[in-house]
């Protein structure tokens, strides 16, 4: 896991580069992590559906819209993948049993998007910069420090992001995990679901954010109208727990061990 990093210019492909979700109360998303990780909040104007912009040390490192009354999906945490051509890697995904679910949105100058799923069945995002790169600052308290598939196929996922994306898979020994490497860099993570959990579980990509005391950090959600799910756990990045937001979205913090001096 890399240090305290600043991020200025575009991520490279096949990289985790944005977290966003549509909520079904702006206002409570705002009042839940602003209280949760001290973020403050950059609103777009009404051409962007007040789109918001969570920031951390004036940097935006999530973002945020509300939904339509009558929309029908869930409120979840999107994963966006960087692609340097989205309309290619939308036509490498399609030939490699891949689905289009919102197709490619053009926000002007920020860049182009789409929303997608895996033939695994987990949802993610592309996202093709201009003058928004994705997240500004990462590995932080409030910022995200990990992203991670779950899926019943992790081989066949790993196989489908290479293809797509270039990623470079690098599975563990001693665990049934692999990690995404790009330009030799750990970028992400895809573990195997347990046979034991739930088919109505779908494959799914969880954000993770950093948090200085895991503990802490699970009182503090439950306090603010969440839940934590189950205990704080110990995984080789650190103490976590799983956390659900006041709207539904799932997703992780996570305490990371103490820097290693030298």
């Amino acid at each position: 896991m890399d240090a305290v990093t600043d991020v200025n210019e575009p991520y490279a492909p096949g990289t985790p580069a944005w977290v966003d979700m549509m909520t079904t109360d702006r206002e409570a998303t705002m009042a839940f992590y602003g209280g949760l990780f001290g973020w403050d909040f950059e609103i777009g104007g009404p051409e962007t559906g007040h789109y918001t912009n969570a920031l951390v040390r004036g940097r935006p490192v999530a973002g945020f819209g509300e939904m339509p009354p009558d929309a029908m999906f869930p409120v979840v945490w999107t994963t966006y993948l960087a692609t340097d051509d989205l309309d290619e890697s939308l036509s490498a995904l399609r030939s490699e049993g891949g689905k289009v679910l919102v197709p490619t949105f053009d926000t002007g100058g920020p860049g182009r998007g789409a929303i997608a799923v895996d033939p695994t069945g987990a949802a993610f995002g592309l996202w093709e910069a201009g003058t928004h790169i994705g997240a500004y600052a990462v590995n932080e308290p409030g910022a995200v420090v990990w992203n991670e598939l779950a899926t019943r196929d992790p081989f066949g996922a790993a196989e489908f992001y290479q293809r797509v994306f270039g990623v470079e898979p690098d599975p563990l020994p001693d665990l049934p995990y692999t990690r995404f490497r790009v330009g030799g860099r750990v970028v992400a993570g895809v573990l195997g679901m347990a046979d034991e959990i739930p088919v109505e579980i779908p494959a799914h990509w969880m954000t993770c954010f950093a948090v200085p005391d895991a503990e802490a950090a699970a009182r503090r959600a439950s306090e603010l109208g969440g839940v934590a799910v189950g205990e704080v756990a110990e995984s080789r990045l650190g103490r976590f727990a799983t956390i659900g937001d006041p709207m539904g979205a799932t997703f992780r913090v996570i305490q990371p061990p103490p820097s290693t001096p030298g």
